[in-house]
């Protein structure tokens, strides 16, 4: 299970996307190596259970979750696999529910008031704002952050180094997700050390975001 103090402490979520579950392990271990302990690996490839169950495995110092969750059946197959928090794109009833019955915190994502008031509904007390550029970025965070001030927010899509410091200024924002640490070619490349470079760079930034607006 995530302590949810972990996503103040580390700020960056690495959202993952792997083709070769042989990739897992070495990129878990060089985003440890740079400072971050949380993974999410996302579910659009057929890698993503073995990866999660991998990564749980064989580098115990890594928190594995999975994202792209989007049914049911990618809830048992996440828990079976050892994923530790589960991430989705959207916010569906059944799939918070499911994730509450696997004793998984879930991270739905949201963009409207609407959606915000029914994740609150659910007992959800930490959503996932995306995509975050798209839908508005800092202003439109600010914007639903003053009528729901109980709630905490992961912007995720369109985050990136140079608007990270942006995002974690503000106060409603518990973490980001970003993928420019972990870039798919990166991984195709077996870039492991610039990966590793990368990710000790975000971390830095993230730390010096300590002016909450």
């Amino acid at each position: 299970m995530l302590d949810v103090s972990l996503l103040k402490a580390t700020k960056i979520v690495p959202v993952v996307v792997l083709d070769d579950a042989a990739d897992a392990i070495p990129l878990a271990r060089a985003l440890v190596a740079g400072g971050l302990k949380l993974i999410e690996v996302t579910f659009r490839t057929s890698a993503a259970t073995e990866s999660i169950a991998r990564i749980s495995t064989e580098v115990p110092e890594a928190i594995a979750g999975a994202g792209t969750v989007i049914n049911a059946e990618q809830v048992a197959s996440a828990k079976a696999a050892g994923a530790k928090f589960l991430v989705s794109p959207g916010l569906l009833p059944e799939v918070i529910t499911a994730a509450n019955a696997a004793g998984l915190p879930i991270f739905p994502g949201v963009v409207t008031g609407s959606e915000i008031m029914q994740a609150l509904a659910l007992g959800v007390k930490v959503v996932k704002f995306f995509p975050a550029e798209v839908a508005g970025g800092v202003k439109m965070i600010k914007a639903l952050a003053g009528p729901f001030p109980q709630l905490r927010f992961i912007p995720t899509g369109g985050v990136n180094e140079t608007n990270l410091a942006d995002y974690l200024s503000v106060s409603a924002v518990i973490a980001v997700g970003g993928t420019w640490m972990v870039d798919k070619k990166l991984i195709a490349d077996k870039a492991w050390d610039r990966i590793t470079e990368l990710t000790r760079q975000a971390v830095a930034s993230a730390k010096a975001s300590v002016n909450p607006k």
